[in-house]
């Protein structure tokens, strides 16, 4: 499948043979590091160009494109730091496009006798005890605010907030929780599948945060023939089954 999408893109104009020289660099959130792996190793091994990912919070990465930081493609986890992107100059105008949804969840040690957390502050403090509830930073990791958003929603916030173990990014929170260093975590549910050291206790409702969107774009600066072939692949029905299969949600 995947050589065929690259073999249509190559006869319709929209990708040229690839060259040493056009390797996309791309700059993605983090949680999205499993899937896009896979997608980009498909992409090369199906006849495009070498794809060089870099991964870490969505709010970091933009302000490093901002600052002039080498890039093709950015993909965040969250509305607002495309955003931050958007008004520092360094997106290509007319390229940002909505891409992928994802769900919040709960997560546990696999090993935890924890198999169901009920959503309220009691169940919830209990679960804890003296231990830890990881997740990112609230103020500029996308997990994070929207973590804060729907702990406050569900009522748990008060409970929550003085147990907080905040990392830069969510896959650092969901190894907090793999190593039993913070007894729940709170994640995306790709990552919760992605990672085997962990189990999901509970499901954060879609309605108590805002929808969980991942826009993707081409940086300002890029010159490179070779991104937006490789944004087109990741838009095919060939990379919507890598991703899907990960646990996301194709935005058509």
């Amino acid at each position: 499948m995947v050589r065929l999408i690259l073999a249509l893109l190559l006869a319709f104009g929209f990708l040229a043979p690839a060259r040493a020289d056009d390797k996309v660099i791309v700059f993605a959130a983090a949680s999205l590091k499993t899937a896009l792996d896979a997608a980009a190793s498909a992409y090369h091994k199906g006849g495009g160009a070498e794809v060089s990912l870099s991964y870490g919070g969505s709010l970091g990465l933009a302000r490093q494109l901002v600052a002039g930081a080498p890039a093709d493609v950015f993909i965040s986890a969250d509305e607002p730091s495309m955003d931050a992107a958007v008004k520092g100059g360094a997106i290509k105008t007319g390229s940002r496009a909505d891409f992928l949804r994802n769900h919040l969840v709960v997560v546990a040690p696999k090993g935890a006798k924890l198999d169901k957390l009920d959503l309220t502050p009691a169940a919830l403090a209990s679960a804890l005890g003296a231990s830890k509830l990881a997740t990112g930073e609230v103020k500029t990791v996308p997990v994070g605010r929207y973590a804060r958003e729907s702990l406050t929603s569900l009522g748990l916030w008060a409970t929550a907030e003085p147990r907080l173990a905040m990392t830069d990014n969510v896959r650092a929170a969901l190894e907090f929780v793999a190593r039993g260093e913070a007894a729940l975590g709170v994640v995306y549910a790709t990552d919760a599948g992605a990672e085997p050291r962990v189990k999901i206790v509970a499901r954060l409702p879609d309605s108590s945060h805002k929808p969980i969107v991942y826009p993707l774009a081409l940086a300002a600066s890029s010159n490179n023939p070779a991104a937006p072939p490789f944004v087109a692949f990741l838009r095919s029905t060939a990379a919507a089954s890598i991703f899907e299969a990960q646990g996301f949600e194709v935005i058509k």
